[in-house]
C-alpha cells in the first residue's frame, strides 16, 4: 500500500498476491522433510507406524526453529525446543481430559509463550510450539505411562532434527559464518556500483551486516584462528562501507570516479564468492590487481581515500584466503569480544522490565493467555470434532502487532480452504497405497517448509495437506478431517483477531519512541565521532545505529498496514525516518574522513560535539511528543567553522565544510519536520 490511508481492500489484496522470493536452502528443506517422513517410513516397514508417527509429528512441529546461526546456537535452540516439546505433550497427555487444569495449564503456557516475544523471534517460536503440543496432546489424554513414551518420542524427532541439523558441523564447522560474511561482501559490492552520492539507503546491507556481527561476536559465537579471522573480514566490511560513501561525498572526477567503483564492485563480488564456496580468492586477486592499474589520473581530492580503499580490499583478498582455509591469522582476542553496549541484558532483567501493562509483550501474553483458555474452554463445550485445531490456530495466529495478526489470520483461512481442494484432488489421483501416500506427503511437506516465509498461505495449503495424510495414517478420514479443519480454522483465526481488537497494542502509539531511539542512537554516534582517537566507541555506536534504525523501519511498516492511522503521524514518520537517514550517512561519511584525517581540528569537533546535543534535543522532544526547544544557531556556528577551516588552510578543510554544511541542513530539517507537525504528533 503506498497511499497514507489505510485501506482493508488494499490490505487484503496485498496480503494475498504479494509472494516473496523463497529463502530457505534447499538442503535445510530436505534434511527437515526426511526428519518428518523418515520415522515414519521406518515405522511402516518395521509395524509400528504410531512409533513413526509420533517422531514425525515432533518434528513436524519443531522443523522452524531449524534457523540460520552459528552451529552452537542452532544445536541449544533445537534441543530447547524438542525439550519443551517434550514436556508441553507430558502435560498435556496427562491432564488432557481434566477441564480446569486444562485451563490453567493453557493460561499459564499462553501468558509464558507470550511474553517469550522479548527475546525475538526464536524464542517465541519455541513458546508457540509449546502451545501447540500441549492443546494437540490434550485431545487424546493417556496413562502416564503411555504419556511418558508418547512425549519422549515427539521429544525424539525434534532431537532428530537437531541431529540432521547439526550433522555437518564436523565438516562445515564454519559455514553459517562464511555464509553471513559473503552476504555482507555482495551488499558492498552492490553498493559499489550505485552511482553518486548513494542517496538511497540500503536495508539489505544494514541487515545483513546487523545479522553478521551477531553471528559472529553473539555468545554462541565459535572460537579459533578462523573465527579471528572473520572477525577481521567484519571490520574491513565496516570501513570499506565508510571510504565508499566519503568517496562520493567528494563529487570528484566522476568519470574516474565511476570507474574505480566499479572495478572495486567486482573485487568485493569476488570476496563474496570465495567466501561462499570456502575457496581460494585468486578471481579476487586478479580483479584488485585490475584495479591497482586502473588508479592513473585520480585526481588529489581522492587519493587519500582511494589509497585506504585500496588497502583495506587487498586486507579482504588477504583475509579471505585464510577464512576460507584454516584462518591463519592470528588477531587479538579482544577483537572478537562483543563490545558491552551489544551485550544482551540478563534474562531476569528483560522479563521484569516488561512485567507491566505498557509492555507490548506483556499486553500479548495476557492476550494469549486468554484467548488460548477461551478457545480450548469453547472446542471442549461445544464438543467440536478436531477441536484442538481451534486453539492451536489461535495460538499460531494471534501475534504481538496487528498487521502480523491480520495477515496471519487471512492466509491461514484462505490456505486452509485451498489445502481442502488440493488434498482431496491429489489423494483421489494417489494409488491408494501407504507408500504413495508417504510419498506425496513428502512433497507437501517440502513445499510447506520452502514456502512458508514466502506465502503463508500457500505453505499453509502443503501443510493441510501434510497434516491431513498424517492423520489417515492414525484411521482418521481425510475428507472429515480436512472439513473439521477448515471449520476450526475459521473459528481460531476470528477469536485471535477479535482478542487482539478487545485490548490492542497499536504501533502508531509506539511509533514516537522507535524513531526517538534511532535518533537517541544517532546522538551517541555522533558523540563518539567528536572524539576522533574513540575508534572503538565510533564502531560500538555505529553498530547501535543500525540496529535503532532497523526497528524504527520495522515500525514504520507495522504502523503502515495498521487501520486509524492518522495520514500525519504516518508522513511525520516517514519524514523523520528518512532524514534520519540522511543524519547517519553524513555521521558516516564524517567517521570515513576522519580515518583519512585523524588530526581533525578541534573546533570541527567541539561543531560536532555541539550537533550530537541538538540532535539530543530533538530526541528528547519526539519522545514527550512537543516540539524541540530553541536549539543553538548551527547555521552561524557552521559558518564560523568554515571561516576557520580556511583560514588555517586545513588539508581537509572543504570536506569539512561540505560535510558540516550537511549536517547542520540535516538537523535544521529534523527540527522543521518536528516542529511542523507538532499539534498532529502531540494529538
Amino acid at each position: 500500500m503506498s497511499s497514507s490511508a489505510y485501506s482493508l481492500r488494499a490490505q487484503l489484496v496485498e496480503s494475498l498476491t504479494h509472494i516473496k522470493r523463497p529463502d530457505v536452502p534447499l538442503w535445510v528443506v530436505l534434511r527437515n522433510t526426511l526428519a518428518v517422513v523418515l520415522p515414519l517410513g521406518v515405522g511402516l516397514a518395521m509395524g509400528y507406524p504410531e512409533v513413526g508417527l509420533g517422531v514425525g509429528a515432533g518434528a513436524l512441529d519443531t522443523m522452524f526453529s531449524d534457523q540460520p546461526g552459528p552451529y552452537r546456537q542452532r544445536m541449544r535452540r533445537l534441543l530447547l525446543a524438542a525439550l519443551v516439546a517434550g514436556l508441553a505433550a507430558l502435560l498435556g497427555f496427562t491432564i488432557g481430559g481434566q477441564l480446569l487444569p486444562m485451563l490453567l495449564a493453557t493460561a499459564a503456557f499462553g501468558f509464558c509463550g507470550g511474553m517469550l516475544v522479548v527475546f525475538g523471534a526464536d524464542a517465541a517460536r519455541v513458546g508457540m510450539t509449546s502451545m501447540i503440543l500441549l492443546v494437540i496432546a490434550a485431545a487424546t489424554p493417556i496413562s502416564s505411562t503411555n504419556a511418558l513414551l508418547a512425549s519422549a518420542l515427539i521429544a525424539c524427532g525434534g532431537l532428530l532434527l537437531a541431529l540432521l541439523a547439526v550433522a555437518a558441523w564436523p565438516l562445515q564447522r564454519y559455514r553459517p559464518e562464511r555464509h553471513a560474511l559473503a552476504e555482507v561482501y555482495a551488499g558492498l559490492a552492490a553498493l559499489a556500483r550505485q552511482p553518486g552520492q548513494d542517496n538511497d539507503a540500503n536495508p539489505a546491507l544494514t541487515d545483513a551486516m546487523t545479522a553478521l556481527q551477531h553471528t559472529l561476536l553473539g555468545r554462541y559465537r565459535a572460537h579459533g584462528r578462523a573465527m579471528e579471522a572473520f572477525a577481521v573480514l567484519l571490520e574491513l566490511a565496516e570501513r570499506i562501507r565508510l571510504e565508499l560513501m566519503a568517496i562520493s561525498e567528494l563529487h570528484a572526477a566522476p568519470a574516474a570516479h565511476a570507474r574505480y567503483r566499479l572495478r572495486a564492485a567486482r573485487v568485493l563480488d569476488a570476496v563474496a564468492r570465495a567466501l561462499e564456496n570456502a575457496e581460494p580468492p585468486q578471481r579476487a586477486e586478479r580483479a584488485l590487481a585490475a584495479l591497482r592499474n586502473d588508479t592513473r589520473a585520480v585526481p588529489d581530492a581522492l587519493t587519500a581515500h582511494l589509497r585506504a580503499l585500496d588497502g583495506q580490499l587487498a586486507a579482504a583478498v588477504r583475509n579471505a584466503n585464510w577464512a576460507g582455509s584454516r584462518g591463519e591469522l592470528r588477531a587479538a582476542a579482544a577483537e572478537t569480544q562483543l563490545p558491552r553496549t551489544l551485550q544482551s541484558g540478563s534474562v531476569r532483567a528483560m522479563l521484569r522490565a516488561n512485567l507491566t501493562p505498557r509492555s507490548v509483550a506483556f499486553r500479548h501474553a495476557v492476550r494469549m493467555a486468554v484467548c488460548l483458555s477461551v478457545a480450548l474452554l469453547v472446542s471442549r463445550l461445544f464438543q467440536l470434532p478436531h477441536g484442538y485445531w481451534l486453539p492451536m490456530t489461535a495460538a499460531i495466529v494471534l501475534r504481538a502487532d496487528f498487521s502480523a495478526t491480520f495477515n496471519f489470520g487471512l492466509l491461514r483461512v484462505v490456505g486452509t480452504v485451498l489445502g481442502l481442494v488440493l488434498t482431496t484432488a491429489l489423494l483421489h489421483l494417489t494409488p491408494d497405497s501407504p507408500w504413495a501416500h508417504l510419498a506425496l506427503m513428502a512433497l507437501l511437506c517440502m513445499a510447506f517448509r520452502w514456502l512458508a516465509n514466502a506465502h503463508y498461505g500457500i505453505a499453509v495449503a502443503a501443510l493441510t495437506g501434510t497434516v491431513v495424510i498424517l492423520l489417515a495414517f492414525e484411521g482418521v478420514d481425510s475428507g472429515v478431517a480436512v472439513t473439521d479443519r477448515v471449520i476450526n480454522t475459521a473459528l481460531g483465526c476470528g477469536m485471535a483477531m477479535l482478542a487482539y481488537l478487545a485490548w490492542p497494542t497499536w504501533e502508531r502509539g509506539r511509533a514516537h519512541d522507535a524513531l526517538a531511539e534511532m535518533l537517541d542512537a544517532y546522538t551517541g554516534y555522533l558523540r563518539a565521532l567528536a572524539h576522533p582517537e574513540q575508534r572503538e566507541a565510533q564502531r560500538e555506536t555505529r553498530s547501535l545505529a543500525r540496529t535503532a534504525r532497523s526497528n524504527a523501519l520495522a515500525s514504520l511498516e507495522r504502523m503502515r498496514a495498521e487501520p486509524g492511522t492518522p495520514p500525519s503521524l504516518l508522513e511525520l514518520a516517514r519524514a523523520l525516518f528518512a532524514n534520519g537517514n540522511r543524519l547517519a550517512r553524513t555521521a558516516m561519511a564524517l567517521e570515513a574522513l576522519g580515518d583519512a584525517s585523524p588530526t581533525r581540528p578541534a573546533a570541527a569537533n567541539a561543531f560536532v560535539a555541539t550537533c550530537a546535543d541538538a540532535v539530543q534535543v530533538v530526541a528528547t522532544a519526539l519522545h514527550e511528543q512537543r516540539a524541540p526547544d530553541a536549539l543553538p544557531d548551527l547555521r552561524a556556528l557552521q559558518q564560523a567553522l568554515r571561516a576557520s577551516l580556511q583560514a588555517e588552510g586545513h588539508a581537509e578543510a572543504e570536506s569539512l565544510v561540505r560535510l558540516s554544511d550537511r549536517l547542520t541542513d540535516n538537523i535544521d530539517t529534523l527540527t522543521h519536520v518536528l516542529r511542523r507537525a507538532c499539534p498532529a504528533a502531540a494529538g
